[in-house]
């Protein structure tokens, strides 16, 4: 028995001696060097030499071309830089490794859609720059807010993150004066839409994207893309079988920074300091009694401590969104059909005293159908059909007005309703705080004392003749495309006069 288990143990020894030599000759470490050029013997700087397999071993050229890395003698050296092809090496115990990389045609190659028509990019000479549509995918329904860090040349900020009210402001040409009209030319599909109809474009229905940004946008479209061009173009059907897409998301939206403001406490004192610098003999707003039994976040009826940040604003929501598209066809025909919901919920509460929801709820339904058909192999008519629908709830004032409101209110006057007692118990409708009469703001009565309504809806139809003319001449080609739109809003405001009440001493 122990002559077996000794020769178990020499052979696992035996064993680990053999996997530990071939793991040090695998991994045995050398020093390759080489210089990295061009097809014309130009040096190329910054190229990236890397490890395949090894994320943490990699350097880049100097300014020679020249580098020098520790590797494995097994090594495959991963060889890029933009605008190159890039190359895989064998090192197999080489010390010297010189590369030459071949330019990459594929970036020349990509279509680039210029006014009426398409270019190679390689043929473009005006400033043209081409966005995949993937790099505009962000959690937001609204296109605008992606274009700021992603698109050279545009300049793009946000007002307000409101749904309903978040559309970006951008330009692209620069501002020669304050108050200039900067909004560029924006198309789809050749035709010109407004800034609220792109903003509400899905970015699974677009299949290039480019902004002319140059004197040529001028030469072609006149004094309406002198601050710029964006055209848009929307997916269509390929021969086939029928492509079904869906998506679904879910989103968290939070606020970028909450304004930080003074406790009670820190409020009444300088505020009583503030009257003391202007009139030293004026009558101080808080007495000493009143500043020492505060007590902050207390909620207290007599000495109110409201924070009216937190009495009516969320610290966040959530937002959803789907897409479902179909796409196909034969050769006379081809189609693509696609259909979108998105749900974009505002941060005000509601609470149980308010008989109503009146938090901001936007609801988005888009459509969107294009048709291509081939009468003859050289004439095409396309239809193109779309819609956008939009069923809006909210304050009446609007998300940006009850958050002013908030900022204006003072902490320790009231708060936001008085609990009922048994002398109001049989009162049906909420006690509102106030001070002094009722003349003061309360925005917690501002939010819940109504809510407004609206419906808008954009439809468009468009129909497109397109002849090629190559018995004539070689690339010759005729089109006349017709288009109609109709736009609609409707409104309503819903509401009552709050009922205030106030302390009285007893």
């Amino acid at each position: 028995m122990e002559r077996k288990i000794t020769l178990v143990l020499q052979l696992l020894l035996l064993s680990c001696c053999l996997l530990l030599t071939g793991f040090s000759r695998s991994y045995a470490q050398q020093t390759v060097s080489g210089i990295v050029t061009d097809t014309t013997g130009m040096a190329l700087p910054g190229v990236s030499v890397s490890v395949k397999g090894l994320a943490n071993i990699g350097t880049s050229t100097d300014l020679n071309g020249r580098y020098i890395l520790d590797v494995p003698s097994s090594a495959v050296l991963v060889i890029t830089l933009i605008g190159f092809q890039e190359q895989e090496i064998q090192v197999n115990g080489q010390e010297v490794v010189n590369v030459t990389l071949q330019l990459s045609s594929s970036q020349l190659d990509d279509v680039v859609v210029v006014a009426f028509g398409s270019q190679k990019r390689q043929e473009v000479v005006g400033a043209v720059t081409t966005v995949r549509p993937g790099e505009l995918r962000v959690p937001s329904s609204n296109l605008t807010t992606a274009l700021a860090g992603r698109v050279s040349g545009i300049v793009a900020y946000q007002r307000s993150g409101e749904p309903g009210a978040d559309n970006a402001d951008f330009f692209i040409r620069g501002v020669n004066t304050f108050g200039y009209k900067v909004d560029p030319l924006i198309l789809i599909d050749n035709l010109e839409v407004s800034r609220e109809e792109f903003a509400r474009l899905t970015t699974d229905d677009i299949e290039s994207f480019s902004i002319m940004k140059d004197a040529t946008a001028t030469a072609l479209y006149g004094a309406r893309g002198a601050n710029g061009v964006i055209i848009v173009k929307t997916k269509e059907g390929r021969e086939g079988k029928a492509n079904i897409s869906f998506r679904v998301e879910n989103s968290m939206s939070a606020p970028t920074k909450n304004i930080e403001l003074a406790d009670p406490i820190t409020y009444m004192l300088l505020h009583n300091e503030s009257v003391a610098t202007r009139d030293p003999l004026g009558v101080r707003p808080y007495s000493r009694d009143k500043i020492a039994n505060t007590i902050p976040g207390s909620n207290s009826v007599v000495y109110p401590s409201t924070n009216w940040q937190e009495t009516l604003l969320k610290d966040y929501t959530f937002n959803q969104r789907a897409h479902l598209n179909i796409s196909g066809g034969g050769k006379v025909a081809q189609y693509y059909v696609a259909g979108s919901f998105t749900q974009d919920n505002g941060m005000l509460k509601v609470d149980g005293n308010n008989n109503f929801n009146n938090n901001i709820d936007l609801k988005t339904y888009q459509l969107r159908s294009n048709t291509n058909i081939h009468i003859t192999p050289t004439s095409e008519v396309i239809v193109r059909l779309s819609g956008i629908f939009d069923d809006y709830t909210g304050p009446i004032d609007g998300g940006s007005g009850v958050y002013n409101n908030v900022m204006r209110t003072n902490p320790v006057l009231f708060p936001a309703y008085y609990p009922k007692d048994e002398e109001h118990d049989h009162v049906e409708h909420t006690l509102f705080g106030n001070y002094e009469g009722g003349d003061y703001l309360n925005p917690y009565a501002e939010m819940v004392k109504g809510y407004k309504d609206y419906s808008r809806a954009t439809m468009s139809a468009t129909i497109e003749i397109k002849q090629r003319l190559d018995f004539l001449t070689e690339g010759l080609s005729l089109s006349a495309m017709g288009s109609t739109s109709r736009y609609s809003f409707f409104d309503v405001n819903r509401y009552y006069t709050p009922f205030y009440y106030q302390l009285v001493p007893g």
